[in-house]
Protein backbone atom coordinates (compact mmCIF):
# COMPACT_ATOMS: atom_id res chain seq x y z
CA UNK A 1 0.00 0.00 0.00
CA UNK A 2 1.38 3.19 -1.09
CA UNK A 3 1.64 5.50 2.15
CA UNK A 4 1.97 9.63 2.10
CA UNK A 5 2.02 12.03 5.27
CA UNK A 6 -0.33 14.21 3.43
CA UNK A 7 -3.32 12.84 0.52
CA UNK A 8 -4.97 16.15 -0.98
CA UNK A 9 -8.69 15.22 -2.74
CA UNK A 10 -8.80 17.70 -6.30
CA UNK A 11 -6.28 19.77 -7.66
CA UNK A 12 -8.04 22.73 -7.62
CA UNK A 13 -6.71 25.91 -6.85
CA UNK A 14 -7.51 25.81 -2.64
CA UNK A 15 -6.05 22.20 -2.96
CA UNK A 16 -2.81 22.97 -5.17
CA UNK A 17 -2.40 26.03 -2.27
CA UNK A 18 -2.54 23.56 0.63
CA UNK A 19 -0.32 20.75 -1.13
CA UNK A 20 2.41 23.47 -2.23
CA UNK A 21 2.17 24.94 1.51
CA UNK A 22 2.74 21.53 3.01
CA UNK A 23 5.39 20.47 0.51
CA UNK A 24 7.72 23.21 1.93
CA UNK A 25 7.51 21.84 5.23
CA UNK A 26 8.94 18.93 4.16
CA UNK A 27 5.85 16.85 4.15
CA UNK A 28 5.40 13.95 1.98
CA UNK A 29 2.30 15.49 -0.08
CA UNK A 30 0.08 13.76 -3.06
CA UNK A 31 -2.70 14.90 -4.93
CA UNK A 32 -4.92 13.05 -6.70
CA UNK A 33 -7.56 13.75 -8.93
CA UNK A 34 -10.47 12.68 -10.48
CA UNK A 35 -10.18 14.04 -13.92
CA UNK A 36 -8.05 14.08 -16.72
CA UNK A 37 -6.22 17.51 -16.18
CA UNK A 38 -5.73 19.68 -13.33
CA UNK A 39 -7.17 22.81 -12.07
CA UNK A 40 -10.76 22.32 -11.16
CA UNK A 41 -12.56 24.83 -12.69
CA UNK A 42 -9.76 26.93 -13.04
CA UNK A 43 -8.72 26.07 -16.54
CA UNK A 44 -7.57 27.07 -20.01
CA UNK A 45 -8.62 24.73 -22.78
CA UNK A 46 -9.20 24.56 -26.69
CA UNK A 47 -13.06 22.71 -26.27
CA UNK A 48 -13.89 24.55 -30.05
CA UNK A 49 -14.48 21.82 -32.64
CA UNK A 50 -13.93 24.12 -35.79
CA UNK A 51 -11.27 26.98 -33.94
CA UNK A 52 -8.97 23.58 -32.20
CA UNK A 53 -6.53 26.35 -31.33
CA UNK A 54 -8.33 28.93 -29.65
CA UNK A 55 -7.90 28.89 -26.31
CA UNK A 56 -10.13 29.92 -23.77
CA UNK A 57 -10.67 30.01 -20.01
CA UNK A 58 -13.80 27.64 -19.89
CA UNK A 59 -14.83 27.73 -16.14
CA UNK A 60 -13.60 30.85 -13.80
CA UNK A 61 -12.71 34.05 -15.97
CA UNK A 62 -11.03 36.40 -14.15
CA UNK A 63 -9.07 36.75 -10.73
CA UNK A 64 -9.86 39.45 -8.51
CA UNK A 65 -9.82 38.18 -4.96
CA UNK A 66 -6.73 36.39 -4.38
CA UNK A 67 -4.79 38.47 -1.39
CA UNK A 68 -1.34 40.03 -2.98
CA UNK A 69 -0.06 38.65 0.68
CA UNK A 70 -0.85 35.07 -0.75
CA UNK A 71 1.31 35.69 -3.44
CA UNK A 72 4.21 36.78 -1.76
CA UNK A 73 3.75 33.96 0.58
CA UNK A 74 3.61 31.27 -1.85
CA UNK A 75 6.25 32.94 -4.35
CA UNK A 76 4.19 32.84 -7.40
CA UNK A 77 4.60 35.07 -10.47
CA UNK A 78 1.03 35.45 -11.93
CA UNK A 79 1.08 37.62 -15.39
CA UNK A 80 -1.86 40.44 -14.36
CA UNK A 81 -3.59 41.90 -17.26
CA UNK A 82 -5.16 45.39 -16.09
CA UNK A 83 -8.21 46.14 -17.34
CA UNK A 84 -8.73 49.39 -18.26
CA UNK A 85 -11.52 50.39 -18.77
CA UNK A 86 -13.34 47.63 -16.80
CA UNK A 87 -17.29 48.04 -17.22
CA UNK A 88 -18.98 48.93 -19.64
CA UNK A 89 -22.92 49.11 -19.52
CA UNK A 90 -24.49 49.41 -22.32
CA UNK A 91 -28.00 50.57 -23.27
CA UNK A 92 -30.24 49.77 -26.64
CA UNK A 93 -29.70 53.84 -27.11
CA UNK A 94 -27.64 55.99 -27.15
CA UNK A 95 -26.21 56.05 -23.34
CA UNK A 96 -23.26 54.28 -22.10
CA UNK A 97 -21.20 54.24 -18.53
CA UNK A 98 -17.54 53.08 -19.41
CA UNK A 99 -15.74 53.16 -16.15
CA UNK A 100 -11.96 53.04 -15.67
CA UNK A 101 -9.44 54.86 -14.42
CA UNK A 102 -10.34 58.04 -16.56
CA UNK A 103 -12.65 60.07 -13.85
CA UNK A 104 -13.25 63.11 -15.74
CA UNK A 105 -14.62 60.58 -18.29
CA UNK A 106 -16.71 58.87 -16.01
CA UNK A 107 -18.04 61.74 -14.29
CA UNK A 108 -18.83 62.80 -17.42
CA UNK A 109 -20.75 60.03 -18.94
CA UNK A 110 -22.33 59.71 -15.25
CA UNK A 111 -23.90 63.51 -14.98
CA UNK A 112 -24.87 63.57 -19.15
CA UNK A 113 -26.52 59.88 -19.65
CA UNK A 114 -27.94 59.64 -15.95
CA UNK A 115 -27.16 62.49 -13.66
CA UNK A 116 -25.32 64.30 -11.02
CA UNK A 117 -26.87 62.85 -8.39
CA UNK A 118 -26.45 58.90 -9.33
CA UNK A 119 -22.36 60.20 -9.59
CA UNK A 120 -21.96 61.65 -6.03
CA UNK A 121 -24.32 58.10 -5.71
CA UNK A 122 -21.70 55.98 -6.78
CA UNK A 123 -18.37 57.90 -5.27
CA UNK A 124 -19.80 57.65 -1.73
CA UNK A 125 -20.20 54.07 -2.70
CA UNK A 126 -16.62 53.57 -3.62
CA UNK A 127 -15.41 55.13 -0.72
CA UNK A 128 -17.54 53.10 1.50
CA UNK A 129 -16.32 49.61 0.65
CA UNK A 130 -12.92 50.64 -0.09
CA UNK A 131 -12.51 51.29 3.89
CA UNK A 132 -14.63 47.98 4.67
CA UNK A 133 -12.09 46.34 2.42
CA UNK A 134 -8.90 47.90 4.12
CA UNK A 135 -10.58 46.85 7.42
CA UNK A 136 -11.10 43.17 6.60
CA UNK A 137 -8.25 42.31 4.53
CA UNK A 138 -6.23 40.60 7.93
CA UNK A 139 -9.39 38.35 7.91
CA UNK A 140 -8.63 36.67 5.05
CA UNK A 141 -5.74 34.52 6.47
CA UNK A 142 -7.25 33.85 9.23
CA UNK A 143 -9.34 31.54 11.24
CA UNK A 144 -12.80 33.46 10.45
CA UNK A 145 -14.50 34.93 13.97
CA UNK A 146 -18.29 35.65 13.62
CA UNK A 147 -19.43 38.60 11.41
CA UNK A 148 -20.30 40.56 14.97
CA UNK A 149 -17.10 39.55 16.26
CA UNK A 150 -15.38 40.53 13.34
CA UNK A 151 -16.84 43.72 13.12
CA UNK A 152 -16.13 44.55 16.55
CA UNK A 153 -12.09 43.38 16.53
CA UNK A 154 -11.23 45.06 12.77
CA UNK A 155 -13.74 47.36 11.93
CA UNK A 156 -13.76 50.86 12.70
CA UNK A 157 -16.47 52.11 14.93
CA UNK A 158 -18.21 54.11 12.44
CA UNK A 159 -18.21 51.29 9.97
CA UNK A 160 -19.52 48.02 12.25
CA UNK A 161 -23.11 48.41 11.90
CA UNK A 162 -22.91 49.09 7.99
CA UNK A 163 -20.91 46.11 7.85
CA UNK A 164 -23.00 43.95 9.95
CA UNK A 165 -25.73 44.58 7.77
CA UNK A 166 -24.42 44.06 4.82
CA UNK A 167 -23.05 40.59 5.40
CA UNK A 168 -26.34 39.98 7.42
CA UNK A 169 -28.90 41.98 4.80
CA UNK A 170 -29.45 42.46 1.02
CA UNK A 171 -27.87 44.18 -1.77
CA UNK A 172 -30.69 45.87 -2.60
CA UNK A 173 -30.82 47.38 1.04
CA UNK A 174 -26.82 48.21 1.04
CA UNK A 175 -27.36 50.11 -2.13
CA UNK A 176 -30.50 51.89 -1.80
CA UNK A 177 -28.64 53.71 1.22
CA UNK A 178 -26.80 55.96 -0.97
CA UNK A 179 -29.73 57.21 -3.22
CA UNK A 180 -29.29 56.28 -6.49
CA UNK A 181 -31.48 57.42 -9.07
CA UNK A 182 -30.79 54.94 -12.24
CA UNK A 183 -32.24 51.65 -11.32
CA UNK A 184 -30.12 50.50 -13.94
CA UNK A 185 -26.97 51.70 -11.97
CA UNK A 186 -28.00 49.75 -9.05
CA UNK A 187 -29.20 46.72 -11.25
CA UNK A 188 -26.02 46.75 -12.58
CA UNK A 189 -23.89 46.58 -9.20
CA UNK A 190 -26.51 44.20 -7.53
CA UNK A 191 -26.13 41.71 -10.41
CA UNK A 192 -22.26 41.42 -11.18
CA UNK A 193 -21.70 41.94 -6.87
CA UNK A 194 -24.07 41.00 -5.33
CA UNK A 195 -26.02 37.72 -7.68
CA UNK A 196 -22.85 36.23 -9.02
CA UNK A 197 -23.06 32.38 -8.13
CA UNK A 198 -25.38 32.93 -5.80
CA UNK A 199 -29.52 31.52 -5.79
CA UNK A 200 -31.11 34.96 -4.29
CA UNK A 201 -32.08 38.21 -5.84
CA UNK A 202 -32.51 42.06 -5.01
CA UNK A 203 -33.88 41.58 -1.67
CA UNK A 204 -32.42 38.43 -0.45
CA UNK A 205 -30.66 38.02 2.86
CA UNK A 206 -26.99 37.61 2.43
CA UNK A 207 -26.56 39.28 -1.17
CA UNK A 208 -24.90 41.67 0.69
CA UNK A 209 -22.16 39.37 1.61
CA UNK A 210 -21.75 38.42 -1.99
CA UNK A 211 -21.25 42.05 -2.74
CA UNK A 212 -18.69 42.21 -0.10
CA UNK A 213 -16.74 39.25 -1.17
CA UNK A 214 -16.68 40.13 -4.58
CA UNK A 215 -15.60 43.90 -3.84
CA UNK A 216 -12.14 42.58 -2.10
CA UNK A 217 -10.08 43.16 -5.01
CA UNK A 218 -6.68 43.56 -4.12
CA UNK A 219 -4.28 42.51 -6.57
CA UNK A 220 -1.39 44.96 -7.68
CA UNK A 221 -2.54 47.76 -9.70
CA UNK A 222 -5.96 46.55 -9.69
CA UNK A 223 -7.66 49.42 -8.11
CA UNK A 224 -10.15 47.39 -6.49
CA UNK A 225 -11.15 45.83 -9.84
CA UNK A 226 -11.00 42.64 -11.15
CA UNK A 227 -7.85 41.44 -13.65
CA UNK A 228 -7.25 39.15 -16.45
CA UNK A 229 -4.29 36.36 -16.43
CA UNK A 230 -2.40 36.10 -19.70
CA UNK A 231 -2.97 32.58 -21.23
CA UNK A 232 -5.89 32.71 -18.89
CA UNK A 233 -7.13 31.05 -16.16
CA UNK A 234 -5.28 27.58 -16.19
CA UNK A 235 -1.91 29.93 -15.77
CA UNK A 236 -3.08 30.31 -12.20
CA UNK A 237 -3.24 26.67 -11.30
CA UNK A 238 -0.53 25.37 -13.63
CA UNK A 239 1.95 27.84 -12.03
CA UNK A 240 0.48 26.94 -8.38
CA UNK A 241 1.13 23.29 -9.34
CA UNK A 242 4.67 23.92 -10.94
CA UNK A 243 5.75 25.23 -7.41
CA UNK A 244 4.34 22.44 -5.41
CA UNK A 245 6.29 19.82 -7.56
CA UNK A 246 9.30 21.74 -7.47
CA UNK A 247 8.75 22.01 -3.77
CA UNK A 248 8.39 17.94 -3.71
CA UNK A 249 5.08 17.32 -4.30
CA UNK A 250 3.38 14.49 -6.49
CA UNK A 251 0.40 15.27 -8.45
CA UNK A 252 -1.53 11.90 -9.96
CA UNK A 253 -4.66 12.42 -12.33
CA UNK A 254 -7.20 10.62 -13.69
CA UNK A 255 -7.25 8.95 -10.07
CA UNK A 256 -10.82 9.59 -8.42
CA UNK A 257 -11.43 8.43 -4.60
CA UNK A 258 -14.65 5.84 -4.00
CA UNK A 259 -14.03 6.38 -0.18
CA UNK A 260 -11.88 7.92 2.74
CA UNK A 261 -10.59 5.34 5.24
CA UNK A 262 -11.61 5.32 8.38
CA UNK A 263 -9.76 3.62 11.27
CA UNK A 264 -11.37 3.81 14.76
CA UNK A 265 -13.11 7.44 13.99
CA UNK A 266 -10.15 8.73 11.92
CA UNK A 267 -9.00 9.54 8.50
CA UNK A 268 -6.49 6.78 7.77
CA UNK A 269 -6.28 7.55 3.81
CA UNK A 270 -8.51 7.26 0.77
CA UNK A 271 -10.03 4.13 -1.91
CA UNK A 272 -9.40 5.13 -5.24
CA UNK A 273 -12.18 4.37 -7.74
CA UNK A 274 -9.73 1.71 -9.11
CA UNK A 275 -9.49 -0.14 -5.80
CA UNK A 276 -5.99 0.91 -5.12
CA UNK A 277 -5.68 2.64 -1.21
CA UNK A 278 -3.63 4.75 0.00
CA UNK A 279 -2.42 5.47 3.52
CA UNK A 280 -2.03 8.53 4.77
CA UNK A 281 -1.66 10.77 8.17
CA UNK A 282 -3.94 13.60 6.95
CA UNK A 283 -6.37 13.76 4.19
CA UNK A 284 -7.61 17.25 3.09
CA UNK A 285 -10.25 17.39 0.36
CA UNK A 286 -10.55 19.98 -2.26
CA UNK A 287 -13.89 19.12 -3.29
CA UNK A 288 -17.79 20.52 -2.19
CA UNK A 289 -18.44 19.53 0.92
CA UNK A 290 -21.18 17.38 -0.38
CA UNK A 291 -18.99 15.45 -2.13
CA UNK A 292 -16.76 15.22 1.07
CA UNK A 293 -19.74 13.86 3.07
CA UNK A 294 -20.54 11.00 0.30
CA UNK A 295 -16.94 10.36 0.65
CA UNK A 296 -16.65 9.91 4.24
CA UNK A 297 -20.62 8.79 4.43
CA UNK A 298 -23.08 10.43 6.51
CA UNK A 299 -23.49 7.93 9.03
CA UNK A 300 -19.53 8.86 10.09
CA UNK A 301 -20.43 12.27 10.97
CA UNK A 302 -22.32 14.02 13.95
CA UNK A 303 -25.94 14.96 13.28
CA UNK A 304 -25.16 18.45 13.77
CA UNK A 305 -22.48 18.38 10.97
CA UNK A 306 -24.51 16.63 9.03
CA UNK A 307 -27.16 19.80 9.30
CA UNK A 308 -24.55 22.16 8.43
CA UNK A 309 -23.77 20.59 5.03
CA UNK A 310 -27.67 20.22 4.52
CA UNK A 311 -28.13 23.85 5.56
CA UNK A 312 -25.79 24.75 2.42
CA UNK A 313 -27.28 22.57 -0.40
CA UNK A 314 -28.60 24.96 -2.97
CA UNK A 315 -28.69 24.41 -6.45
CA UNK A 316 -26.26 25.98 -8.94
CA UNK A 317 -27.77 28.98 -11.35
CA UNK A 318 -24.92 30.17 -13.57
CA UNK A 319 -25.08 29.35 -17.45
CA UNK A 320 -21.60 29.40 -18.89
CA UNK A 321 -21.95 29.66 -22.78
CA UNK A 322 -18.56 29.86 -23.98
CA UNK A 323 -18.13 30.93 -27.55
CA UNK A 324 -15.65 31.47 -30.44
CA UNK A 325 -16.78 34.43 -32.54
CA UNK A 326 -15.42 35.16 -36.33
CA UNK A 327 -15.08 39.13 -35.15
CA UNK A 328 -15.94 41.64 -32.93
CA UNK A 329 -19.59 43.08 -32.28
CA UNK A 330 -20.50 46.40 -32.52
CA UNK A 331 -22.40 48.31 -30.29
CA UNK A 332 -25.18 50.50 -30.89
CA UNK A 333 -24.65 53.11 -28.62
CA UNK A 334 -20.77 52.99 -28.78
CA UNK A 335 -19.73 51.90 -32.41
CA UNK A 336 -16.52 52.87 -32.17
CA UNK A 337 -13.55 50.85 -29.98
CA UNK A 338 -12.55 52.58 -26.96
CA UNK A 339 -11.91 49.45 -24.62
CA UNK A 340 -15.40 48.22 -24.41
CA UNK A 341 -14.69 45.27 -25.30
CA UNK A 342 -12.04 43.65 -22.59
CA UNK A 343 -14.27 45.12 -20.01
CA UNK A 344 -17.19 43.11 -18.08
CA UNK A 345 -20.00 44.23 -20.69
CA UNK A 346 -23.68 44.43 -18.66
CA UNK A 347 -26.76 43.66 -20.88
CA UNK A 348 -29.51 44.74 -18.85
CA UNK A 349 -33.02 45.17 -19.34
CA UNK A 350 -34.24 48.92 -20.03
CA UNK A 351 -34.27 51.26 -17.24
CA UNK A 352 -38.10 51.29 -16.94
CA UNK A 353 -38.15 47.21 -16.65
CA UNK A 354 -35.07 46.91 -14.57
CA UNK A 355 -36.36 46.28 -11.17
CA UNK A 356 -39.04 44.35 -12.08
CA UNK A 357 -37.28 42.37 -14.55
CA UNK A 358 -35.25 41.34 -11.72
CA UNK A 359 -37.59 39.95 -9.49
CA UNK A 360 -39.47 38.01 -11.87
CA UNK A 361 -36.44 36.20 -13.25
CA UNK A 362 -35.63 35.23 -9.90
CA UNK A 363 -38.98 33.66 -9.75
CA UNK A 364 -38.70 32.34 -12.61
CA UNK A 365 -36.00 30.24 -11.79
CA UNK A 366 -37.03 29.17 -8.65
CA UNK A 367 -40.59 27.49 -10.47
CA UNK A 368 -37.59 25.74 -13.05
CA UNK A 369 -38.99 28.55 -16.17
CA UNK A 370 -35.81 29.84 -18.26
CA UNK A 371 -35.87 33.39 -17.83
CA UNK A 372 -36.84 35.60 -20.69
CA UNK A 373 -34.30 38.53 -19.69
CA UNK A 374 -31.58 37.18 -17.26
CA UNK A 375 -29.08 39.26 -16.34
CA UNK A 376 -26.06 38.50 -18.53
CA UNK A 377 -22.25 39.91 -18.46
CA UNK A 378 -20.28 39.49 -21.70
CA UNK A 379 -16.61 38.98 -22.15
CA UNK A 380 -14.14 38.68 -24.80
CA UNK A 381 -11.06 38.39 -23.32
CA UNK A 382 -8.80 38.16 -26.86
CA UNK A 383 -8.97 41.72 -27.45
CA UNK A 384 -6.27 42.35 -23.90
CA UNK A 385 -4.48 39.11 -24.41
CA UNK A 386 -4.35 38.19 -27.98
CA UNK A 387 -1.70 34.90 -27.33
CA UNK A 388 -4.87 33.32 -26.34
CA UNK A 389 -6.08 33.75 -30.21
CA UNK A 390 -5.19 30.89 -32.85
CA UNK A 391 -3.78 31.77 -36.24
CA UNK A 392 -6.80 32.57 -37.91
CA UNK A 393 -7.54 35.49 -35.32
CA UNK A 394 -10.75 34.21 -33.83
CA UNK A 395 -11.97 35.28 -30.45
CA UNK A 396 -12.91 34.00 -27.35
CA UNK A 397 -15.93 35.24 -25.62
CA UNK A 398 -18.38 33.94 -23.04
CA UNK A 399 -21.51 35.03 -21.77
CA UNK A 400 -22.03 34.79 -17.98
CA UNK A 401 -25.95 34.12 -17.44
CA UNK A 402 -27.34 34.73 -13.96
CA UNK A 403 -29.90 33.25 -13.27
CA UNK A 404 -31.04 29.77 -14.78
CA UNK A 405 -32.51 26.71 -13.23
CA UNK A 406 -30.40 23.22 -12.37
CA UNK A 407 -33.78 21.32 -13.27
CA UNK A 408 -36.38 22.49 -15.54
CA UNK A 409 -40.07 22.48 -15.38
CA UNK A 410 -42.09 20.24 -17.70
CA UNK A 411 -39.10 20.08 -19.88
CA UNK A 412 -34.78 19.44 -20.00
CA UNK A 413 -31.85 20.98 -20.76
CA UNK A 414 -31.36 18.72 -23.64
CA UNK A 415 -34.39 19.86 -25.25
CA UNK A 416 -33.95 23.40 -24.63
CA UNK A 417 -30.38 24.28 -24.42
CA UNK A 418 -30.31 25.25 -28.19
CA UNK A 419 -32.61 27.41 -28.38
CA UNK A 420 -32.33 29.17 -25.48
CA UNK A 421 -28.48 29.48 -26.39
CA UNK A 422 -30.41 31.71 -29.42
CA UNK A 423 -32.73 33.37 -27.51
CA UNK A 424 -29.89 34.84 -25.45
CA UNK A 425 -28.20 35.93 -28.56
CA UNK A 426 -30.61 37.74 -29.78
CA UNK A 427 -30.48 39.70 -26.57
CA UNK A 428 -27.15 40.35 -27.97
CA UNK A 429 -28.03 41.78 -30.75
CA UNK A 430 -30.06 44.10 -29.32
CA UNK A 431 -27.14 46.00 -27.90
CA UNK A 432 -24.91 44.93 -30.86
CA UNK A 433 -26.66 44.12 -33.99
CA UNK A 434 -25.50 40.97 -35.58
CA UNK A 435 -23.49 39.65 -33.10
CA UNK A 436 -25.36 36.43 -32.96
CA UNK A 437 -23.70 36.09 -36.89
CA UNK A 438 -20.43 36.45 -35.21
CA UNK A 439 -20.78 33.27 -33.39
CA UNK A 440 -18.70 30.03 -35.27
CA UNK A 441 -19.20 27.51 -32.65
CA UNK A 442 -20.17 27.25 -28.70
CA UNK A 443 -19.54 25.26 -25.50
CA UNK A 444 -22.18 25.28 -23.32
CA UNK A 445 -22.16 24.74 -19.41
CA UNK A 446 -25.32 25.21 -17.84
CA UNK A 447 -25.80 23.96 -14.42
CA UNK A 448 -26.20 20.20 -15.05
CA UNK A 449 -23.23 20.22 -17.25
CA UNK A 450 -20.93 22.42 -14.82
CA UNK A 451 -21.57 19.33 -12.47
CA UNK A 452 -20.56 17.07 -14.91
CA UNK A 453 -17.96 18.70 -16.45
CA UNK A 454 -16.33 19.97 -12.98
CA UNK A 455 -17.33 17.72 -10.35
CA UNK A 456 -19.65 20.77 -9.08
CA UNK A 457 -22.40 19.48 -6.70
CA UNK A 458 -25.87 20.50 -8.29
CA UNK A 459 -23.67 22.54 -10.66
CA UNK A 460 -22.92 25.35 -7.73
CA UNK A 461 -19.92 27.54 -8.55
CA UNK A 462 -19.03 28.56 -5.42
CA UNK A 463 -19.31 25.05 -3.84
CA UNK A 464 -21.51 26.97 -1.50
CA UNK A 465 -23.56 30.27 -1.85
CA UNK A 466 -21.48 33.40 -0.57
CA UNK A 467 -24.29 34.65 1.37
CA UNK A 468 -22.84 32.63 4.33
CA UNK A 469 -19.84 34.28 5.21
CA UNK A 470 -16.94 34.54 7.87
CA UNK A 471 -17.54 31.66 10.77
CA UNK A 472 -20.92 30.88 9.19
CA UNK A 473 -18.89 28.65 6.44
CA UNK A 474 -17.89 25.52 6.32
CA UNK A 475 -14.76 24.64 9.04
CA UNK A 476 -11.42 23.71 7.91
CA UNK A 477 -11.46 20.63 10.30
CA UNK A 478 -13.70 18.26 10.45
CA UNK A 479 -15.55 16.13 13.51
CA UNK A 480 -12.88 13.28 12.22
CA UNK A 481 -9.51 13.38 13.43
CA UNK A 482 -7.16 13.63 9.95
CA UNK A 483 -9.81 15.05 7.89
CA UNK A 484 -9.60 18.99 6.75
CA UNK A 485 -11.09 20.53 3.80
CA UNK A 486 -10.07 23.54 1.38
CA UNK A 487 -13.05 23.67 0.12
CA UNK A 488 -14.36 27.42 -1.87
CA UNK A 489 -17.33 26.84 1.00
CA UNK A 490 -15.02 27.24 4.06
CA UNK A 491 -14.15 31.16 5.01
CA UNK A 492 -13.38 33.25 3.05
CA UNK A 493 -15.73 32.67 -0.14
CA UNK A 494 -15.93 30.72 -3.20
CA UNK A 495 -13.75 32.25 -6.34
CA UNK A 496 -10.52 32.00 -7.37
CA UNK A 497 -9.06 33.20 -4.18
CA UNK A 498 -6.59 30.12 -2.61
CA UNK A 499 -7.14 31.64 1.23
CA UNK A 500 -9.30 28.61 1.88
CA UNK A 501 -6.14 26.70 1.14
CA UNK A 502 -3.58 28.62 3.10
CA UNK A 503 -5.99 28.35 6.37
CA UNK A 504 -6.59 24.62 5.77
CA UNK A 505 -2.62 23.93 5.39
CA UNK A 506 -2.04 25.96 8.61
CA UNK A 507 -4.56 24.48 10.30
CA UNK A 508 -3.13 21.20 9.40
CA UNK A 509 0.29 22.90 10.85
CA UNK A 510 -1.07 23.51 14.11
CA UNK A 511 -2.84 20.29 14.65
CA UNK A 512 0.72 18.41 13.72
CA UNK A 513 2.48 20.80 15.92
CA UNK A 514 0.28 19.92 19.41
Amino acid sequence: MKKVDVLVVGSGHNGLVAALLLARQKFDVLIVEEKAVIGGACRTEKPFKTAPQLNISTGAYLLGLMPPELLQILDIDLPLIRRDPHYFLPTTDKRYLLFGSDVKAMQQQFTEFFSEADWKANQKLQEEIAQIREDITPTWLEEPLSIEDTAERYLRPSLRQVFINLCRKSVGEYLNRFEFKSDLLKAMYAVTDGFSGLYGTWDTPGTGMNFLIHNMCRLPDSDGTWMMIKGGMGTVTQRLADAAIKAGAKIETGCGVRQILLENGVAKGVVLQNDTEISANTVIVNADPFRMRDLIGAENLPANYNARIDNYRKDGSTFKVNLCLKGLPKFTCLPEDCGQYGTTIHLLPDEAQVMQQLRSTFADVQAGRLPDFPAIEWYIHTTLDPSMQDAEKHHNSALFVQWVPYELQGTTWDEEESRYISHLLEICDRFAPNTSQLVQEVFPLHPQKLEQYFGLTRGHIHHVDNSFGFADRLPYNTPIPGLYSASAACHPAGSVIGAAGYNSAQRVLRDFSC
